[in-house]
């Protein structure tokens, strides 16, 4: 017995993927959401969301994304968990290859997002998930009353140092320029916080650390050289992302950090396929434009069908 073809295969459970998710079922079309882990994408570790609108006074990261969830649950949205492995062009039908298995739908939208940057450090690989980690809410509550170190200049820096001051005694935050490229808010609430000491022009050059955990990290000062350690026993780095589209490499036109190139309906490389969120090349990341992707995704795919 042949296996039923979808009219639609989103691949991704992040923000884009929901909206275009939402968007799909509601028109009717048979939609079948791929997710490799947990459905919320990069917002589940998301303490508060302030800027999203329609949410005065911010909302909990896990708390919108379950909105999110039930809002597709009402239209019918099918939801599998497995791990997409590569795209086949078979004209108007797309082979989406899930766990050595085919799934096939007559389009395809793209919403993988990215995954946290690494350093790229020695020990940082041994010590992830012993005191190193790229989720401040994740772990932040198993260091308490400990010196932590954040890197990174960004919002997400930001808020990670932000949210740790509830936990640790003492936050450095590592940045290796003069000022902080986060909101001016967020930059404010830095400043004012006792608790957190910013060290200016530094990059962390290794961790130090055994089977127990992460003792101390290495820094050094970009102007003058120094060298210095840290005793710190959580390292959380916060330097940006890299898109999850590594299994597209050879099948859709990418960029050299490796987003999926689009047009600005969405549309990739191969017809019918769509990218949505942050794995798409675009100047702005955040849960709104993810959105907005997921919509504009859902409705192109829709209009490509009825061409076809």
């Amino acid at each position: 017995m042949s296996s039923p073809v979808h009219d639609v295969i989103i691949i991704g459970g992040g923000p884009a993927g929901l909206t275009a998710g939402l968007y799909a079922s509601r028109a009717k079309l048979d939609t079948l959401l791929l997710e490799r882990m947990l459905m919320g994408g990069q917002v589940m570790t998301t303490t508060k969301v302030e800027n999203y609108p329609g949410f005065p006074g911010g909302i909990d990261g896990p708390d919108l994304m379950l909105r999110f969830q039930e809002h597709c649950q009402e239209f019918g949205l099918q939801v599998r968990y497995a791990e997409v492995e590569n795209l086949i062009d078979e004209g108007e039908e797309k082979v989406v290859i899930v766990d050595g298995q085919e799934v096939r739908g007559r389009t395809v939208i793209i919403t993988t997002g990215a995954e946290p940057r690494k350093l790229g450090i020695p020990g940082e690989k041994e010590l992830t998930g012993r005191g190193v980690s790229y989720c401040a809410t994740c772990d932040g509550a198993f260091f308490r009353n400990v010196p932590v170190a954040v890197v990174g200049g960004g919002d997400t820096a930001a808020e990670e140092a932000l949210f740790l001051t509830r936990f640790a005694s003492k936050v450095y935050l590592i940045h290796r320029r003069d000022q902080l490229r986060a909101t001016r808010i967020l930059q404010d609430r830095v400043a004012a916080n006792e608790k957190i000491e910013t060290v200016w022009h530094t990059l962390v050059e290794r961790t130090e650390g055994d089977a127990a955990g992460l003792k101390a990290i290495e820094v050094r000062h970009l102007q003058d050289g120094t060298k210095r350690s840290l005793e710190v026993q959580g390292l959380f780095v916060a330097i940006g992302v890299t898109p999850k589209a590594h299994f597209l490499a050879d099948i859709l036109q990418l960029d050299a950090e490796g987003y999926i190139l689009t047009d600005a309906e969405c549309r990739t490389s191969m017809p019918g396929v769509f990218a949505a969120g942050d794995v798409r090349k675009k100047i702005l990341k955040q849960i709104a434009t993810a959105v907005g992707d997921g919509a504009v995704a859902a409705i192109m795919a829709e209009k490509y069908l009825e061409d076809i």
